[in-house]
């Protein structure tokens, strides 16, 4: 005789898996819904200057609140050249510093490490910004920046007189910023690698740095490739602690030693002393592009993730 539940537990199972299941789409579909209020909303409030400029205030180089003349080519430079350049520097620290962890050092100095790394990643942007304005910007000045300027000052990377306040400490100080990020993020990737793919190479052979780099770093390339995504995503949204260090002078340069200006950075020093109606919308435009900026990064990331794991079939 087949025993049968009684019919009430039966349909109060299904009630509750489809509470559940209601909850969790409603949940899951708020996020885009706020998403897309926060675009409409930013939309909405920029339309002044977007009717005003056009496509030209993308393309416009000069910011006169006075007159009205818009332009957020600076600002997108400025954005755009620090968080590339951030990122260039804090990748292969950041990878190496996550192999050390987890493939060189003993069990204790890489909690030790990994601990350290974690707290980096806690403290505030503004201590960042303090230590950047009154440490890293005057040594920048009286040793970098000089030396720089006397060996390499035929390049137009390093040409200039040393401001101290400048896109190099921009970069540096973004680079710290996201050293943490990247590290933690690459050191749970490496850590989820099976130790069989490890104990394979070995078995073969291979040297310990023949295993990380045949077996251990094609393993999990997607997952540290979504970490250096995240660290991209924190630098060009990054706003107080490159405020303090970067000059914040509205001009495109090719010098590193120049002072620039980011898009979050104008944003934050001129939205509470906005004149007029056409120069909040404009800082409101300015956001919106930031935005849109951080979305194709976002699409452009999801995409890469995608083809590299259909490639190779999947991984950490």
């Amino acid at each position: 005789m087949i025993f049968s539940p009684p019919r009430w537990n039966i349909r109060h199972g299904l009630n509750g898996d489809f509470i559940f299941k209601s909850i969790t789409v409603l949940f899951a579909f708020s996020i885009l819904g706020i998403l897309l209020l926060m675009t409409v909303e930013m939309y909405q409030q920029s339309l002044p200057s977007l009717l005003k400029t056009g496509w030209a205030f993308i393309t416009g180089r000069e910011w006169d609140a006075v007159n009205g003349d818009f332009g957020a080519l600076p600002y997108i430079h400025g954005s755009v050249v620090s968080s590339i350049l951030s990122l260039a520097l804090a990748t292969p620290l950041s990878i190496a510093t996550a192999l050390f962890i987890t493939e060189v050092a003993n069990r204790k100095a890489g909690s030790v490490i990994a601990a350290l790394v974690e707290l980096l990643a806690a403290i505030p942007s503004v201590i960042y910004g303090l230590w950047g304005i009154l440490v890293m910007a005057p040594w920048l000045q009286r040793t970098v920046e000089p030396f720089l300027n006397d060996h390499l000052g035929f390049l137009p990377f390093f040409s200039g007189p040393p401001y101290g306040v400048s896109m190099l400490a921009a970069v540096l100080i973004l680079m710290i910023m996201i050293v943490p990020i990247i590290t933690s993020i690459t050191k749970e990737v490496l850590l989820a690698v099976p130790d069989s793919q490890r104990e394979a190479a070995i078995a073969l052979g291979a040297t310990r740095w023949e295993m990380i780099r045949m077996a251990v770093i094609p393993y999990g390339r997607s997952g540290i490739l979504g970490a250096v995504i995240l660290g991209l995503g924190r630098a060009i949204g990054e706003t107080m602690a490159v405020t303090m260090v970067i000059g914040n002078t509205p001009k495109i340069s090719w010098s590193l030693l120049d002072p620039a200006y980011t898009m979050p950075s104008v944003i934050a020093n001129e939205f509470a002393e906005a004149s007029s109606q056409l120069h909040g919308a404009a800082l409101m435009e300015i956001g919106l592009i930031l935005l849109v900026i951080t979305l194709i990064i976002n699409f452009m990331a999801r995409l890469l993730l995608w083809s590299m794991t259909r490639s190779t079939g999947g991984g950490a």
